[in-house]
């Protein structure tokens, strides 16, 4: 008993001191500026004042009333319900052709998982060449005898555009959690669907589509959450423009806490952000359950 105990006693301290110094790492990165960010959002925090003046909600009152709130809100929405259906189906589909036995399987699983690891930046700067009038784009469609467009400076066409590179940039990541679970589908749910005569088009439907539903929960979960807090295309390809066309949630905290110095106001603004987040989850995981038996 002695000995049983002192083991226990070892494994505790080792496990213990194993985990220290991550919830080191994530309480100074992580929670201890959420806390922080909590409590400047009730102040007119400036960097170089000796003395902060304390506003209570007045920061959320005035997010509430501002119109470019609203716009940076709806553009965001916009945003999200523009990526998360394509940008699913389009990785689950990459998944279900990547998961046969086709020729040069691991170079194209391989070629469309590439964008989700090259830098955002890199890609961002990339596609405003794209996108620019005398860009690639602009250059076939003037084969088909379409006239050339500014697309990021259309405020018709600049939010698409950014959307349009999200989806290209972030289907391939998602599709290797497809193909994960694809392979874990058992062959013999198939080989009996076969049996009864189903058509590839039924298997895929009535077998592929239900078994991968816990990862297409996780998929939407993720997808929610980065569409919500889609900064670096915008900072990079518009910023925020033309005429606060592609402004979103996250780059309006930044606008008004790193570019106008209203520290207080955009940490109001980054908690409220947060708030319709966790409610967006909460409400999935409530009436879109990853497993509904």
């Amino acid at each position: 008993m002695k000995r049983n105990s002192s083991t226990k006693k070892e494994q505790q301290f080792w496990a213990y001191t194993f985990l220290f110094f991550p919830l080191m790492l994530l309480a100074i990165f992580v929670f201890i500026p959420i806390l922080f960010s909590l409590v400047i959002s009730f102040f007119d925090w400036e960097l170089m004042a000796s003395q902060q003046n304390f506003l209570g909600i007045n920061n959320f009152i005035e997010i509430f009333g501002d119109k470019i709130f609203y716009k940076a809100m709806l553009n965001t929405v916009l945003y999200t319900i523009g990526v998360v259906p394509i940008q699913t189906m389009l990785a689950l589909f990459l998944a279900f052709v990547m998961n046969q036995k086709i020729r040069g399987r691991t170079f194209f699983r391989t070629a469309f998982y590439i964008p989700a690891v090259t830098s955002s930046v890199v890609t961002s700067i990339i596609f405003v060449a794209i996108y620019s009038k005398e860009g690639l784009l602009n250059s076939i469609l003037g084969i088909f005898g379409f006239a050339a467009n500014d697309w990021l400076t259309n405020p018709h066409t600049a939010l698409i555009s950014i959307m349009m590179l999200n989806i290209w940039t972030t289907s391939g990541y998602f599709m290797v959690s497809f193909l994960a679970g694809l392979q874990n589908i058992p062959n013999s749910l198939y080989e009996a669907a076969k049996l009864e005569g189903a058509t590839k088009r039924q298997q895929f439907w009535h077998i592929t589509v239900p078994m991968v539903r816990p990862v297409t929960y996780f998929v939407v979960v993720m997808s929610l959450i980065g569409c919500f807090q889609v900064f670096d295309q915008v900072f990079v390809m518009s910023d925020g423009g033309p005429n606060n066309a592609t402004t979103t949630m996250s780059y309006y905290v930044y606008q008004n806490a790193f570019r106008y110095f209203r520290l207080g106001y955009g940490a109001a603004t980054a908690i409220v952000l947060a708030g319709i987040i966790m409610i967006v989850t909460v409400i999935q995981k409530k009436y879109f359950p990853p497993n509904p038996y």
